[in-house]
């Protein structure tokens, strides 16, 4: 055990019987001021143990010392399920999070970097004769001060043209003329009041007058009117006071105000966007505009990439106020670029980041903030790093523990497992399987633990073997493409071969995958598989969005004591009144609202996570209530289903990719990027495919230990192996090495990307000496 300091500070973190998740009773001690790296296979209990064991204490005791509202709710939030825990500083977390960004936040804005610009201008501007000093927030388009007023800071105008929203003028009205109207009884309202104001609904749209064309779709007027509507057999329909909204109002409203994602969604597909025509897409109010440094604008320098905004602002000499305001700009940006983001401008909408981008974004940030002495628990910072960037990875963890900071990091990628000081092993493997740790210590020694996962990859490594490379069927050719940062690219992807689109960060790879539609001559079928979460609350989890959950409960339904008490499939569904716990709405957990924090999930005081009721849960389907059968993991539950083949089907390609250890009822808040992109994986596995899919995937490995990334590649391979084509976004060389065709994008990020610097099989690609790649598939292939 190891020996507190002199001075009675003790250097570990120590941490006593956790039992958070598949955590079976841990003890644990982490050493402080060292860069401790937390391993295991998916679903092993590191994230249980990193994030929801030691994080959460240090955040409940941050709340145990704030206000007292604060300290009432620790009760409802509840305290991680751990022993003790000592030695724990402050904690600073930096998870890669799921949620959608809003849209006015931007690179600038999460770094705070745009507050620097923003006082450079307002103190060391050069302002137009007579011109008053302007504050800093004149100079933000999320403010009032500061927004153009014609499109409210956002740069872009929206509108619409009967084109959009009458895509066929040989229907009529009643035919749904109006695709932009909404459906169901709402889109039937509407026909039935412009057929009370005296509208032929029945006549093809393009045989109607113009003016009424033109009212129809673009008026802001909103008359009301009594609608009588059409008698029909079996109901009675009572007149009703209905009011008018034009198409274009309708579809306004939605896209502005709605909070459904999917209504937006559809929305904007019968919008145009076009840069405001005041501002011209600057978003900011003429007087702003007319502040110049450097000669120019802060909307253009907020455009430029961060590598030529830190070279103008490196050239300019200005006063000696300019010169401190930039040189205090320079360090920050200089962080950001150390992390390999150089090539995003502050004006980078956050939506548009990548999950990894963000990250690092507010570990920038974190290393300005000047902090020490506190825990950083960071959530895989390599995701969606180029092995070149890594190593500038390697040195900002280097720089906060330098700084007086103890670093814990849950990670998979073998460079920043080497580097740690520290390595706690967490498996042997997942969910009821894992849970224990096998090794907490210096590198060197997990060689010798027999039973870990990771000891293979990190010191049994040898060439990847030798593989035949398969002949594409054919091609796939897109271009010129010319959006963000390529310039007129054209690029070819064989078919029935597995292809790896490799480069840096900000090279273009996505921007280019992104072209592969539908529409291509050769693409019978797309299936795009991102990391998009399958669901946004708790009430989407893994049995739903498979679909596995309609065949549990048609078995629940078909149960005697179900049948004796009249129980229908709804009676065992969570998202309707009947089953379900009315406390949580059969959510299983309650929102707590922390006024000055996110609010958090916790759960039903009443259900206790169960979901249902109890008359509900007194059913059983061979003696398991239906919350326990949600409570079964993958792997349990395909013993449980063995004989019910449209159950087994669903749980089969589940284990295929790995995802055994995940319980069937997991709320889909709880699942990781990777873990979503998987379950989408195996939802596509299990259907029927007839002729030819092209599979695209973006950074599949994302969050995936080396030992579920080869169980990943089995079924990628199996596809192609299958008659299909698979394209991969990646940067794991273990997965670009067993590819049929890589094509390498860069040399660099943002400008300095943006084209095709080498592509061909792996061992062609490994041998260009133009690709920053080539280093990282050479090793790798034992070149």
């Amino acid at each position: 055990m190891p020996d507190t300091r002199n001075d009675g500070h003790d250097p570990y973190v120590r941490v006593r019987g956790a039992r958070e998740h598949n955590l079976a009773g841990v003890d644990v001690d982490v050493p402080r001021d060292a860069i401790a790296v937390f391993t295991g296979v998916s679903g092993s209990g590191k994230s249980s143990l990193a994030f929801g064991t030691i994080y959460a204490e240090a955040q409940r005791r941050y709340f145990e010392s704030v206000a007292p509202y604060a300290r009432r709710l620790i009760h409802q939030v509840g305290a991680p399920k751990v022993g003790e825990i000592t030695g724990l500083p402050p904690a600073v977390s930096l998870e890669q999070r799921r949620s959608s960004p809003n849209t006015r936040s931007s690179v600038g804005t999460v770094t705070t970097l745009s507050n620097s610009l923003r006082m450079l201008f307002s103190r060391a501007g050069t302002y137009p004769n007579g011109a008053a000093r302007l504050d800093s927030d004149a100079f933000s388009p999320n403010t009032a001060v500061g927004a153009c007023p014609e499109c409210h800071g956002l740069g872009l105008v929206h509108d619409t043209s009967e084109e959009l929203l009458v895509p066929d003028p040989e229907l009529s009205i009643r035919e749904g003329a109006i695709a932009a109207w909404p459906g169901a009884w709402q889109g039937k309202n509407l026909r039935d009041v412009l057929d009370a104001l005296g509208h032929d609904v029945d006549r093809p749209w393009r045989e109607l007058d113009a003016k009424d064309r033109e009212w129809i779709l673009f008026t802001q007027e909103q008359p009301v009117v009594t609608v009588h509507p059409v008698r029909e057999a079996g109901r009675i329909q009572r007149p009703y006071q209905g009011t008018y909204m034009s198409a274009r109002r309708y579809v306004m409203h939605t896209f502005s105000d709605s909070k459904s994602a999917t209504l937006r969604a559809k929305a904007e597909r019968f919008l145009t966007s076009a840069p405001c025509p005041v501002c011209k897409g600057a978003r900011l109010r003429p007087e702003a505009l007319a502040v110049t440094f450097a000669g120019r604008t802060i909307a253009e320098l907020a455009a430029l990439p961060l590598t030529a905004l830190a070279g103008l602002l490196t050239e300019h000499d200005g006063s000696e106020t300019a010169r401190f305001l930039t040189e205090d700009l320079l360090a920050r940006i200089g962080t950001v670029t150390e992390l390999g983001l150089g090539y995003l401008s502050l004006d980078r909408t956050a939506p548009s980041l990548s999950s990894g981008e963000l990250q690092r974004l507010r570990l920038a940030t974190q290393l300005r903030s000047g902090l020490f002495g506190v825990v950083y628990v960071l959530d895989e910072p390599s995701a969606g790093l180029h092995p070149a960037d890594t190593e500038a990875l390697l040195v900002v963890l280097d720089r906060l523990k330098a700084a007086g900071n103890t670093v814990f990091v849950v990670e998979h990628h073998l460079d920043v497992i080497r580097h740690a000081d520290w390595i706690v092993d967490v498996g042997p493997r997942a969910g009821v399987h894992g849970g224990r740790v096998l090794h907490s210590g210096p590198p060197g020694e997990l060689a010798g633990v027999e039973e870990s996962a990771t000891r293979r990859f990190l010191f049994d490594r040898a060439p990847a073997p030798g593989r035949t490379v398969r002949r594409p069927t054919g091609w796939l050719r897109t271009g010129p493409v010319s959006r963000h940062n390529l310039k007129a690219v054209d690029a070819s992807f064989p078919t029935g071969v597995l292809t790896a689109v490799t480069g840096v960060s900000g090279s273009g790879k996505s921007t280019l995958v992104g072209t592969l539609g539908e529409e291509l001559e050769g693409v019978g079928r797309l299936v795009t598989v991102d990391q998009k979460p399958i669901g946004r609350t708790p009430r989407s989890n893994l049995a739903t969005y498979t679909g596995l959950f309609d065949v549990v409960r048609k078995l629940f339904t078909a149960t005697e004591e179900a049948r004796e008490r009249g129980y229908r499939a709804g009676r065992f569904s969570f998202n309707v009144p009947g089953g379900r716990c009315e406390t949580c709405q059969g959510e299983g957990f309650v929102s707590v609202e922390l006024l000055f924090l996110p609010s958090t999930y916790t759960p039903c005081p009443d259900c206790r996570g169960a979901r249902y009721n109890p008359e509900t849960l007194e059913v059983r389907l061979r003696g398991l209530t239906i919350a326990e059968v949600l409570d079964l993991t993958v792997e349990s539950a395909a013993d449980f289903f063995a004989g019910i083949p449209a159950a087994a089907r669903s749980l089969r390609t589940l284990l295929d990719v790995g995802l055994g250890y995940l319980r069937l009822g997991q709320p889909a808040t709880e699942l990781s990027g990777g873990e979503a992109q998987r379950i989408k994986l195996a939802a596509e596995l299990q259907r029927l495919r007839r002729g030819h899919t092209l599979y695209v995937l973006d950074e599949p490995t994302t969050g995936l230990h080396p030992a579920d990334v080869e169980v990943l590649m089995r079924q990628l391979h199996g596809l192609v192996d299958a008659g299909h084509s698979v394209v991969v976004v990646e940067h794991d060389m273990d997965v670009v090495a067993t590819a049929d065709w890589v094509l390498d994008l860069g040399p660099g990020g943002g400008e300095e990307g943006g084209r095709i610097v080498a592509q061909g099989p792996p061992h062609t690609v490994a041998a260009s000496p133009e690709s920053r790649t080539a280093r990282y598939l050479a090793a790798r292939l034992g070149g």
